[in-house]
């Protein structure tokens, strides 16, 4: 049969992009009560009605707008601990790079609205005693409910060494290079806004090489495109990524877009507003792998949306590594206030080398997919998704991203019979 040949495309942005800073403000609201709230349990904090702090209490789900010269944070939280949100909202503004107002964005002068209250009773009852746990069931890991319903995804592939799409992972290398050169005042003309965008073509499901590279950049007023943009991004930040890269690659005036509308000076809030959770296909996959629709960034781990997307990404990454398959997605569905889940979909896309039957039940008897176990497994009770919330949730070589160890291949191995 004659190969087939398709292109795919992902982009990825900076983490000064609006909808970036406001997934990184929602996610330091979350750390900073989780970490307060520990604190707190390791005084021997009790209220007056003998509420204790335990940052198992804890819940957020908190969200950001932001537009010119503004940020607003509003959602629900369940805590002990007070968050001085003003200010933990200038301290990651600054820590992302607006930090003068010739930027379109500074962060001592923009205005910060706070409309946070208390978590909804009727939702906090279902989370924290499961309908398992009021029909009997004595199984503490059934006393966390999910805490919402739908449909959550998880994707690997063996297109890199992270397992991750080659798209995305190159998209998500040019991003990072680009602030990081930004920061390091390498060219010192950047500002923190930016968008990239890489096309790869793929023969028969695999990669083999990159065809399109787009860099969109904010930047100073006085820096040209064609003269100086253009060839520092090329040195900086496009060889640097992609010369230690296997896949095949090449610089031509076709391939290698940067700033094509001729001027990026307006960016960030003043530019464009942002709203957390409107960058999912970012935080994920780049599209390749089906998304569910829930963000991640401003909720705790009891919710499904986060901790089970996390725990789909790990399943996924653990059967491609042990080789049963070299393409995985794996669908979870939950029931708000229920701990089992609804369903567990595997599918490989007919790459699997076993039976898919026996991937499945390799999967079930290896993996406890309800929210007290991911929680568990996963330590998913720290202060850790900050950093998470640019860049990729998934795919990164870091300790705190548990769900992208590689820690069951072994088990799954034998329960598929190899």
């Amino acid at each position: 049969m004659p190969e087939r040949e398709y292109l795919f495309t992902s982009e990825s942005v900076t983490e000064g992009h609006p909808d970036k800073m406001c997934d990184q403000i929602s996610d330091a609201i979350v750390d900073a009560i989780i970490s307060r709230e520990a604190e707190l349990a390791s005084e021997g904090y009790v209220t007056d009605k003998g509420s204790a702090a335990d940052p198992a209490y804890v819940r957020c789900g908190v969200e950001t707008f932001t537009t010119t010269g503004l940020i607003v944070v509003g959602g629900e939280v369940r805590t002990h601990a007070y968050v001085d949100i003003p200010t933990l909202v200038r301290k990651t503004v600054k820590e992302i790079g607006y930090t003068d107002a010739r930027f379109g964005f500074d962060y001592e002068t923009c205005g910060v609205m706070s409309a946070i209250h208390e978590q909804s009773a009727d939702i906090a009852m279902g989370v924290d005693r499961a309908l398992e746990a009021k029909q009997g069931d004595s199984d503490p890991l059934d006393l966390i409910g999910a805490g919402d319903q739908g449909m959550m995804f998880g994707y690997a592939c063996n297109d890199t060494s992270t397992l991750m799409p080659m798209p995305i992972y190159l998209a998500h290398r040019l991003a990072e290079r680009l602030t990081a050169v930004r920061k390091a005042e390498v060219l010192p003309y950047l500002r923190p806004d930016g968008k990239t965008q890489v096309t790869v073509r793929y023969v028969d499901g695999k990669p083999v090489a990159v065809e399109k590279i787009l860099i969109s950049t904010q930047h100073a007023e006085e820096a040209d495109v064609e003269t100086l943009i253009r060839p520092d991004l090329i040195e900086h930040v496009i060889r640097p990524v992609f010369d230690t890269e296997s896949i095949a690659w090449e610089v031509t005036d076709d391939n290698i877009f940067i700033n094509p509308t001729g001027r990026f000076v307006v960016g960030g809030p003043m530019g464009d507003s942002g709203l957390t959770g409107r960058k999912i296909i970012v935080d994920t996959y780049g599209g390749m792998g089906r998304h569910g629709g829930g963000a991640f960034s401003g909720k705790d781990c009891t919710k499904v949306d986060r901790s089970a997307s996390y725990a789909a990404r790990w399943v996924a990454k653990n059967v491609v590594a042990a080789g049963l398959a070299d393409r995985c997605e794996v669908q979870l569905a939950y029931a708000i206030g229920v701990a089992h889940p609804l369903s567990v979909l595997v599918d490989t896309f007919d790459t699997e080398t076993v039976d898919i039957r026996r991937i499945e039940e390799a999967v079930t008897a290896t993996f406890d997919l309800r929210p007290g176990a991911i929680i568990r497994d996963l330590d998913l009770r720290r202060p850790i998704f900050r950093k998470t919330a640019a860049y990729g949730h998934f795919g990164r070589d870091d300790a705190d991203f548990t769900w992208e160890r590689t820690d069951r291949v072994a088990e799954l191995c034998a329960a598929a019979g190899l």
